[in-house]
């Protein structure tokens, strides 16, 4: 939309696809899209970081235990016991 520019070196320039800049000022020709005064404006360059790596997930290497105590009964669990066994057999406990 500027006087001397072209498709192509707007394109270039911002590392853009030059159909899509072509896209866009059609759709300012057209009033679909609103344009603000350009005058001092510049596009802002984006950088994109490298997410984080991820942690690996902790695997079980030496016996762990759980202890659940009601009273004086202790009831020990392996470490990979079940939640849903864990949580049938606190109810017994608990009745």
């Amino acid at each position: 939309m500027i006087e001397g520019e072209t498709v192509k070196a707007v394109a270039k320039r911002y590392e853009l696809i030059p159909s899509t800049v072509s896209d866009w000022r059609r759709m300012a020709r057209q009033g679909k899209l609103v344009l603000p005064n350009l005058e001092g404006m510049d596009f802002v360059p984006v950088e994109v970081e490298t997410p984080a790596p991820v942690a690996p997930a902790l695997s079980v290497t030496s016996p762990s235990t759980i202890d659940m105590i009601r009273g004086d009964v202790t009831v020990r669990f392996d470490a990979v016991t079940p939640a849903a066994r864990i949580a049938e057999i606190a109810r017994a406990l608990a009745s």
